[in-house]
């Protein structure tokens, strides 16, 4: 049994084809299914279904699999001790990071970091949660950017933020005329929401403590999984929506008179840096949370006065 063969099997699981695992280990196909036979020949096992498509694990591969990848990562920490060894960071640093947080934080900390971190590449996935929780378990990326708690036992979570959420409102209403609003203030049919799959959609309206389906408006459905383009349509229409604090930086003095903080406390999200337990580029991880921690004004930094959403 060879390091390479538990590669190749872990990445025959994680993309379903032995065409593309043997694309992603840049060697052919026919080297790759000879190496996982042998594998399969030595255990006495079928480790995968070849008649299914995609391509799943049998029964007991799915358990060789995951001892696999648990393996790998073990195997990976010998190269690491060696790089931490090393006084300047290098190598590549694969992050994944939800919609709701990328375009408010990244532009803000990639020039910075990739200035001061010269021999890293960052290689960054803009997903919802689901899609990057499943990514971090397949150990796609290194990290997540995520609102949490996840409630997943296998991840660990690292707050590094907590960021409050506030009302941008149209003109027409009745939230406008508020100085500071609570969350018995919204009217939750005049709201405009994220579509189902953005964690922020929830939070929202955990705020507004009505958990039913909302459509915005009685007559007019609109799914959307920009911020942004929440925030036009109230520009351009009627009604409310809900921003992360970090998006206000971006909005003109007419606009930000559109925004009504909440009374204390706060509703706000806990944003976290999220990895796996057996994780790896300790050093890395920790140089994008210090760049991260740089960015962020102090008051994100506590939590007191604050009421975290859950998701």
């Amino acid at each position: 049994m060879t390091i390479t063969q538990l590669e190749y099997i872990v990445a025959v699981d994680t993309y379903k084809s032995f065409v593309l695992a043997a694309e992603k280990c840049f060697v052919t196909q026919p080297t790759l299914s000879m190496q996982v036979q042998k594998l399969e020949d030595m255990l006495g096992v079928k480790i995968f279904d070849r008649t299914r498509q995609p391509i799943i694990p049998t029964e007991v591969g799915i358990e060789i699999i995951a001892q696999a990848r648990i393996m790998l990562a073990e195997s990976y920490k010998i190269k690491e001790i060696v790089t931490d060894r090393q006084k300047e960071l290098s190598g590549e640093l694969r992050i994944g990071i939800i919609p709701t947080i990328a375009p408010y934080l990244l532009p803000k900390i990639i020039a910075r970091f990739v200035e001061k971190y010269r021999q890293v590449k960052l290689v960054v996935w803009e997903q919802n949660t689901e899609h990057l929780i499943h990514q971090l378990k397949l150990g796609m990326i290194d990290c997540g950017i995520l609102s949490t708690p996840l409630h997943e036992s296998n991840l660990i979570e690292i707050p590094v933020f907590y960021e409050n959420f506030v009302a941008y409102v149209s003109k027409a209403s009745k939230l406008f005329k508020k100085k500071s609003i609570s969350p018995e203030d919204i009217d939750v049919e005049e709201l405009w929401v994220l579509d189902e799959g953005h964690c922020m959609r929830e939070q929202v309206l955990n705020i507004c403590q009505r958990r039913k389906s909302t459509k915005g408006f009685q007559h007019f459905e609109y799914n959307t999984g920009s911020v942004d383009t929440l925030k036009r349509m109230v520009d351009q229409n009627s009604g409310a929506t809900i921003l992360p604090e970090l998006a206000l930086d971006d909005l003109s003095e007419k606009q930000l008179d559109r925004i009504r903080y909440f009374k204390s406390p706060e509703p706000a999200r806990e944003v976290s840096i999220v990895i796996q337990r057996n994780f790896l580029k300790r050093r890395m991880i920790e140089a994008l949370k210090n760049e991260i921690l740089h960015f962020i004004p102090k008051k994100l930094k506590s939590k007191k006065k604050k009421e975290l959403m859950d998701i």
